[in-house]
């Protein structure tokens, strides 16, 4: 199993637009993906997802600093770093952890994306961005 996590998580530090197109090696056909913002079903659709990813952002980079193996899963903590003009200058980064569930052929069947897009992006943004800041000081112990 630890080849084949390695695997997917150099695929992942290493995407690109290209690269979206070779969910199929680590993905079940049916391999169900969830995030904040997505729930798909099947490759073409999470592939849509991190290609639109590619859309949005500039030179998005995941790096992954610690996994949590199990018989049949992993936990990877991981940041993701890019460029979003709309959300300021200079580099962001959104910290979040994917959780796993490996097939009996070691191909992803479940992903689940857990990260804080309030305090992640919401907060960052121009405008919403000081009503999170109001929020967060009004509701902080």
């Amino acid at each position: 199993m630890s080849v084949t996590l390695d695997a997917l998580i150099h695929f992942y530090e290493n995407l690109t637009p290209a690269s979206a197109e070779r969910f199929a090696e680590f993905y079940t056909e049916d391999a169900w993906f969830k995030d904040p913002f997505n729930e798909v079903q099947g490759i073409p659709g999470i592939q849509r997802i991190f290609r639109h990813m590619f859309t949005q952002v500039d030179a998005p980079r995941f790096r992954v600093s610690e996994r949590v193996v199990d018989e049949g899963g992993a936990m990877l903590v991981w940041t993701l770093s890019f460029h979003a003009p709309k959300l300021g200058k200079g580099e962001q980064v959104i910290r979040g952890v994917s959780h796993l569930r490996f097939a009996a052929d070691g191909h992803v069947s479940y992903h689940r994306d857990y990260w804080d897009a309030a305090e992640e992006l919401y907060a960052k943004a121009p405008v919403l961005g000081g009503l999170m800041r109001l929020l967060k000081r009004t509701f902080a112990a």
